[in-house]
């Protein structure tokens, strides 16, 4: 027994070295689920250079992108636990696609969260075929003539087909859901009227499309009315709050990564987004800076794959 305590005591100490020494010259790598350019790409790029700073080592971007940031997160789960990989994602490769039997690895055995980053608020936008001139139009018009509405989401069993999915179920109506692969295409055909109304996420190129009245807002998902759309209300506003969702982003890193090496990584982004710098580029791009711990972190996860699994059983839904 007191060989056993020793070892113990031995190896806590050894894993407690690691990570005082943790960061050394080795660069960390952050692995973006997401292609390079979009807008999680960028925050992701802007955020690697404020760590580099702070900790005084290289933070290198890798993108990997691919079943819906499951691919990249994959990864991330298969990488040495030493606080050199981590991975920047939304929520859902953890708290979404495992409910639709897209995961292959497991999120509460092979991910740990670190710190979420931030929010990026899901609009709802009339096209040019909509005649609704807010949220409750809309949704008269679909209670009017069942299936006659179309709603454009960014795929089936996305976060946008969740939202449709649950207004469907609370506002007793039928809308037609249309899943697209992608954003390109999905935006283009709403631009040219081939559908009635889309879910999309906030970002610099919508915006300049609502100004221009191309697109016209009806509901914006997030904890908050947005500050470039002071007169769109939120689905909570508009008595949908389980439909009131948001793509949550943050950092991850292999399970088992050392504690102490979490907790360093979860100060220093902290210190990294309350920079007034970082924080303008995230509002530029209607995403939001959030921060936080990592114990709120997990709780925000456990709590958004517990409402998925029971949409996702209640209307059925399937994946790809």
């Amino acid at each position: 027994m007191k060989k056993l305590l020793t070892g113990l005591f031995l190896l806590g100490a050894c894993t407690w070295a690691a990570a005082q020494a943790w960061p050394t010259a080795k660069p960390i790598r952050i692995v973006v689920a997401y292609p390079a350019g979009g807008v999680s790409d960028n925050v992701a790029r802007a955020l690697a250079d404020k760590l580099a700073a702070q900790l005084g080592t290289p933070v290198v971007i890798e993108n990997k992108a691919g079943a819906s940031g499951s691919l990249g997160m994959d990864a991330v789960a298969k990488a040495a636990p030493d606080g050199y990989t981590l991975g920047f994602a939304a929520v859902s490769p953890l708290a979404l696609n495992p409910h639709l039997g897209k995961s292959p690895f497991d999120p509460q055995k092979d991910i740990a969260p670190v710190v979420s980053v931030m929010y990026s608020p899901v609009l709802l936008l009339g096209t040019p075929a909509s005649k609704a001139v807010d949220f409750n139009a809309l949704v008269a018009a679909a209670r009017a003539q069942p299936g006659s509405v179309h709603w454009a989401t960014s795929g089936q069993a996305s976060l946008g087909h969740i939202m449709l999915e649950q207004i469907q179920s609370v506002a007793k109506v039928q809308i037609t859901h249309i899943p697209y692969k992608g954003g390109g295409q999905q935006m283009n055909d709403a631009l040219g009227g081939q559908f009635e109304v889309l879910s999309t996420n906030a970002g610099p190129a919508v915006l300049q499309h609502i100004k221009a009245g191309k697109l016209k807002p009806l509901a914006v998902g997030a904890p908050a009315r947005l500050d470039s759309l002071p007169d769109v209300p939120t689905l909570a506003e508009l008595k949908h709050p389980a439909a009131n969702l948001s793509s949550l982003f943050g950092i991850f890193a292999p399970a088992q990564t050392p504690a102490a090496v979490v907790a360093r990584l979860n100060a220093e982004v902290n210190k990294a987004l309350a920079q007034a710098d970082l924080r303008a580029k995230l509002d530029a791009t209607d995403n939001v800076p959030t921060g936080g711990t990592t114990a709120d972190f997990a709780r925000q996860i456990a709590q958004e794959s517990e409402n998925n699994a029971r949409i996702i059983r209640a209307a059925r839904i399937q994946g790809d």
